[in-house]
């Protein structure tokens, strides 16, 4: 398995940011390679994508999601992978978003592509081309805001669903609910818990104009 980790500081709010990463089936207008997402359940999608000359058809599945905090998903079959997005509050109009990955690679096309990092790179194309999709915007283009409480959670050894958002239901126009990847992964994120701030800024940033200084970070979903 190939691990993937990138981040972007979005300027807009974490609801915001939150709100339309669960807006799947915009995907398209942002991700490279993906030529389809389609709602097929409360936790299921299906997905057409192209990696390195290769078409694949798949479905995701996810598999624990927090308002504002995290999106989890798998796939179902192959091609494997796994990811997790979070949402990091840095101030009231900013936001980080950090998206981490672990993808089995098949073929010798994907495996020549992922040893020429391509994979990563169309990963942190991906959300640099969020960043300018959300901020360009201004606001999202819909938002469910649904709990999908993780293992730890269902066998009674972790918080309830809810204590980590605000609600269930839909926001902004009813859209369907959003799906995601392996509650085991990340297994440990040297960040501070989801949704909380301030944090330092990501690799090769600055702090945002007018918040002073911020101390150094060494800190991980689809490109898929």
């Amino acid at each position: 398995m190939s691990s993937i980790e990138q981040s972007v500081d979005v300027n807009v709010p974490i609801r915001t940011a939150y709100n339309q990463w669960t807006q799947f089936e915009s995907f398209p207008e942002f991700m490279e390679g993906v030529e389809s997402v389609k709602q097929i359940g409360d936790t299921r999608t299906d997905w057409v994508v192209e990696i390195a000359g290769v078409r694949r058809e798949f479905e995701a599945e996810i598999t624990e999601q927090h308002p504002d905090e995290r999106v989890a998903w798998r796939s179902v079959d192959t091609p494997r992978q796994a990811g997790v997005v979070t949402f990091h509050r840095i101030d009231d109009d900013t936001t980080r978003v950090t998206l981490q990955m672990e993808y089995d690679p098949e073929g010798f096309l994907e495996k020549a592509a992922d040893a020429l990092q391509i994979v990563r790179m169309r990963v942190k194309g991906d959300l640099e081309r969020f960043k300018t999709f959300i901020e360009t915007r201004g606001g999202e283009t819909g938002g469910w805001r649904g709990e999908v409480p993780g293992p730890h959670q269902q066998d009674g050894t972790g918080p309830a669903p809810g204590t980590g958002g605000s609600g269930t239901g839909y926001d902004i126009g009813e859209p369907m609910p959003p799906r995601t990847v392996n509650p085991e992964y990340p297994r440990e994120t040297p960040l501070p818990p989801p949704g909380t701030g301030p944090i330092p800024p990501a690799p090769g940033t600055g702090p945002a104009p007018g918040t002073g200084p911020v101390p150094p970070r060494d800190t991980p979903g689809p490109v898929i």
